[in-house]
């Protein structure tokens, strides 16, 4: 097993709940339970001997291994081969599409496809992140691991009435995990499910393992039967759905921005963050993704979720904070797992997150423009959620004008952000629109007065003629390549020559053989040390804008070599470091969502040659 794999060498498993990671080499090496933003009950991704691992691979050093998904599935297989046999271990989670439960069951099929191969499966949990101990107590069936609050039951898969010398298993207690091998030939089945909340341990039958296999597979292969695109790129856009479905606790349809913490975003650096939370941003760029792609339910779903949010402002403070829990519960306190060495390193490692109480303006544009996109699907804001909508608007009139913290939650202080104002214009106009669209009452004459100024001060203060581009805060001359919205969200037209100009301002300072830069770390301290890789969210927006800008070619180009920085299995993480090596929180959903955003508008641009009506 390695001590720390790329963290490019997984694939994601999940039941709609929670989620998992399994490496190349048989190990999942993270899941927390029973949901996203719970304790981890393995994390050897984050420290390889204090973390907890469950591994599956066969008995010997001398395998080669691969990793595909069942097409049009989940269920992710490994294949082991050696010189002696072929076996592959089918991991996945049964879907739950009802309310909250603390049972879920991760199945670990195991079987052998050619010659024979004996297996070795090791279970070493460690709970609550390491910090409580368990128990351990064996049985003929299985196992249970029994911890504070928390109890995993190991279910074997074999035929009834088998006892383990029949099986020619062996079992053995190490420390307080167990370790076992078994040997199997071409066309036998074993195995292992690992379920929380199970009770005693029972013989899973091999039928009965497959029939769990069979209901997900045919899950999975009808939801996405459900997609409405046909584009050129149908495979990279339809692993990068079921990546984003994978990430959505089904209770509330919010969407966590990525089902792992503290993954660097530099090698050996403290830029490591817990992504386990529904960022009002995230969520609300989900929402253009699944209308895209024809899931207006999900996309509805997620509108609750924002609904309820904005219901519960009452006129004091903020009205919403940048990033909930998936049940919306804001209490996000972040604490630094000193135990914890990091992955190769990478400490501190953190939980929580300090970033949850900042002020983000531009929440209320993304939040908005989402509203709008919905509303124009068919999806209305019903009459309290118009007066809700209304209040932080107004509220948004009152508080535009000041520092806040940006998009990228830096820690170096407040600034003017441009790309805050230009949300805040965002916001405004899309609220304006559904109120003369839909007749909704509104203080229209403010709401416009206030619009009109935010535009004029964005030309006025965020445009550096120095340099000739948009900056990214008034006092600097440093670029942010969050403006690329810009033209995607009609703020400015797409071949506007100061937008042309601020696009190639960008080519030359923030693109590094197509791939994208968020901003200039070291020209723009931003409380941390270290710097960063390249931006895969902003590498997809500068797709857009380049074909936008008339630069269709270069763009195709440009999305076609994102997808060589694509895992082995079409996975994206946050970053794509100088080397080539995937780096951050794994997998990120602003990377997929904004791939499935980028491959429809160059699809349609391709074909029209010209962006859409509606401006997206």
């Amino acid at each position: 097993m390695a001590r720390y794999p790329n963290i490019s060498d997984h694939g994601l498993i999940g039941d709609l709940q929670t989620a998992a990671l399994v490496a190349t080499d048989g190990t999942l090496d993270w899941f927390c339970c029973p949901r996203f933003d719970s304790p981890s009950v393995f994390a050897s991704l984050l420290d390889a001997d204090g973390g907890g691992y469950y591994q599956i691979a066969p008995d010997r050093d001398d395998y080669v291994s691969r990793q595909l998904y069942l097409p049009d599935s989940a269920i992710l297989v490994t294949r082991f081969m050696t010189p002696d046999g072929v076996g592959e271990v089918h991991d996945f989670m049964p879907v739950i599409e009802g309310p909250a439960t603390g049972r879920h069951r991760l199945v670990r099929n195991i079987k052998v496809v050619r010659g024979t191969m004996r297996f070795a499966v090791a279970i070493q949990p460690r709970f609550d992140y390491g910090r409580k101990p368990h128990t351990l107590e064996l049985s003929e069936d299985g196992a249970v691991f029994r911890s504070e609050g928390l109890a995993l039951t190991l279910h074997a898969i074999a035929p009834e009435g088998l006892s383990l010398q029949d099986e020619a298993a062996n079992l053995e207690r190490v420390g307080d995990g167990l370790r076992w091998t078994r040997t199997l030939r071409a066309g036998q089945i074993g195995g292992v499910v690992l379920e929380s909340d199970g009770g005693a341990p029972r013989r899973v039958s091999p039928e009965e393992a497959q029939r769990l296999a069979d209901d997900t597979a045919r899950f999975w292969r009808g939801w996405l039967h459900r997609s409405t695109y046909r584009g050129r790129w149908r495979e990279m856009v339809n692993r990068s759905a079921m990546t984003l479905k994978l990430m959505t606790y089904q209770p509330t349809g919010a969407l966590v921005a990525a089902p792992t913490t503290g993954l660097p975003e530099q090698a050996g650096g403290e830029r490591n963050w817990d992504y386990r939370y529904t960022w009002i941003r995230d969520g609300s760029f989900s929402i253009y993704a699944l209308l895209g792609l024809g899931y207006v339910e999900e996309a509805a779903a997620f509108g609750v979720w924002l609904r309820d949010r904005a219901a519960e402002y009452t006129g004091e403070g903020r009205p919403l904070k940048i990033m909930y829990r998936v049940d919306g519960s804001s209490d996000l306190v972040e604490e630094t797992l000193d135990h914890f060495e990091g992955w190769r390193g990478s400490r501190p490692v953190r939980i929580g997150n300090g970033a949850a109480d900042q002020l983000q303006l531009d929440i209320y544009g993304e939040a908005m423009d989402a509203i709008s996109l919905a509303d124009a699907r068919g999806v209305l804001a019903g009459y309290q959620g118009w007066q809700d909508l209304t209040r932080i608007i107004d509220w948004l009139c009152d508080h535009w004008d000041q520092p806040d913290e940006g998009i990228w939650e830096t820690r170096g202080g407040q600034r003017n952000f441009t790309y805050g104002r230009f949300q805040t214009w965002v916001a405004l106009d899309r609220a304006i629109k559904l109120a003369q669209e839909r007749s909704r009452p509104a203080n229209l004459a403010q709401w416009t007065a206030v619009r009109d100024r935010v535009y004029d001060q964005i030309f006025d203060r965020g445009w550096n003629p120095k340099i000739g581009a948009f900056t990214q805060h008034y006092d600097t001359e440093v670029l942010d390549s969050s403006l690329l919205l810009m033209p995607l969200q009609g703020f400015i037209a797409p071949r506007d020559p100061m937008w042309l100009s601020t696009l190639e301002a960008m080519d030359r300072e923030l693109v590094s053989d197509s791939l994208v830069y968020r901003y200039n770390p070291s020209a723009s301290p931003d409380g941390l040390a270290g710097d960063e890789g390249t931006f895969s969210l902003c590498t997809f927006w500068y797709v857009d804008a380049l074909a936008r800008a008339g630069r269709l070619e270069e763009a195709r180009l440009v999305f076609e070599k994102m997808h060589t920085y694509a895992n082995h299995l079409g996975l994206y993480s946050e970053e794509i470091s100088s080397t080539g090596e995937q780096l951050g929180n794994f997998p990120q959903a602003f990377s997929h969502l904004s791939l499935i955003g980028a491959a429809i508008n160059l699809d349609y641009q391709l074909d029209h040659g010209r962006p859409p009506a509606s401006g997206r």
